[in-house]
């Protein structure tokens, strides 16, 4: 099959081999006369899926045997809301804002908090950097502190996780990782909860994966609802209401998929992380060897997933966007708050996909130069 490649931020492309599997299994899951879609969550069939599920993911990430793995709804966005209803015990919490995601997380924390602390904003710099660890204002006695460690619209990663200890705070590291989780490596040492929603790198919308230190569990607000306290879903393994099953076991296709990836003599997580390196060096060294296009945010800080780029005359935009697509070279318009392009690497994206993008962008700009 001669797919486009899906540039899409989320909900972004999924392995052809995974949907080619959902596809053939559709209507019969494994002889059991139901689809998954059709199967009670509780029954044998579908927590032989989730459990396979889970321990895959587990092994993939590499998440240590104290922290929970939680299959919930509502998305990053609703996490924003569901953190601090967990762990903010209606304190101080301390928030760092590299993006249009971190704003988000600190308008919910305000709800919940008795005092949201701006410890760090690359705002001044129009969010083309990200602040450095050690000007951080950390608040004493913080609840936790949060920030967005890849920023889809801005296109903006922390490249390694922040040490708090190091800096002298011991609040726990909340990161939102939707759109970079499974694309390398977590330092768990450093990190008291990550969450993601699915859709950018792990399978469908409507799935959102908590990974969360059993110490934090048990401090919700009375205000939480049952359903997001995260205790309740750790002690019922995401049961305590139906979870999104379709989501879960497309969700496990992706990671038996990952398990498989080779690169060299580099397998999984670390193969992927690998490719994407590559990736993105082929994208950024084109942007910036050229005099038409150009990416705005500072090397140390570029996203490896998301990769926003303008072109220097923007008259051109809708023109670009119109061959881009002829080219089958598809969702490529960037966020509306940013405007531009924006190619998304996720894990599924090939090398080829890439390398059909810059092509594409060299000739543009051959004839439009």
């Amino acid at each position: 099959m001669n797919r486009p490649y899906n540039f899409s931020a989320g909900p972004a492309a999924i392995p052809a081999e995974v949907l080619q599997q959902a596809a053939a299994e559709m209507l019969d899951w494994h002889g059991s006369g139901m689809g998954v879609m059709e199967m009670s969550h509780r029954g044998k069939e579908f927590l032989s899926i989730y459990e396979q599920a889970e321990a895959d993911l587990r092994e993939l990430l590499a998440v240590p045997s104290q922290f929970k793995i939680l299959f919930m709804q509502g998305g990053g966005l609703a996490e924003n809301a569901i953190v601090p209803l967990n762990l903010s015990r209606a304190a101080t919490v301390d928030m760092v804002v590299t993006g249009s995601w971190s704003q988000k997380s600190v308008k919910e924390a305000r709800k919940y908090a008795a005092e949201v602390h701006l410890a760090a904003s690359g705002e001044p710099s129009q969010f083309t950097t990200l602040p450095e660890p050690a000007s951080w204002e950390l608040s004493r006695g913080a609840s936790y502190l949060h920030l967005c460690s890849n920023e889809t619209i801005h296109g903006i990663e922390f490249h390694e996780l922040p040490d708090l200890k190091a800096l002298g705070s011991d609040a726990p590291l909340v990161i939102d990782f939707s759109s970079h989780v499974a694309s390398r490596a977590v330092d768990w040492s450093r990190v008291g909860l990550a969450f993601g929603g699915a859709q950018k790198n792990l399978g469908p919308a409507g799935l959102t994966l908590v990974v969360v230190r059993e110490d934090l569990l048990g401090h919700a607000l009375p205000a939480c609802p049952s359903a997001f306290d995260y205790k309740i879903v750790a002690d019922n393994q995401s049961m305590f209401n139906t979870p999104p099953t379709w989501g879960i076991y497309v969700a496990g296709l992706t990671f038996q998929w990952l398990k498989r990836q080779r690169e060299g003599e580099l397998t999984g997580i670390a193969a992927l992380e690998q490719r994407n390196i590559a990736k993105a060096r082929l994208l950024y060294d084109t942007i910036d060897q050229s005099q038409f296009y150009v990416n705005k945010v500072s090397e140390n800080a570029r996203s490896r997933m998301n990769i926003p780029f303008f072109l220097r005359d923007e008259s051109r935009n809708d023109a670009f966007l119109a061959g881009a697509k002829e080219r089958g070279l598809l969702q490529l318009k960037g966020h509306k708050s940013v405007g531009g392009m924006r190619a998304s690497l996720y894990n599924a994206m090939p090398l080829s996909g890439v390398e059909a993008l810059v092509a594409y962008m060299r000739e543009f700009e051959r004839k439009h130069a």
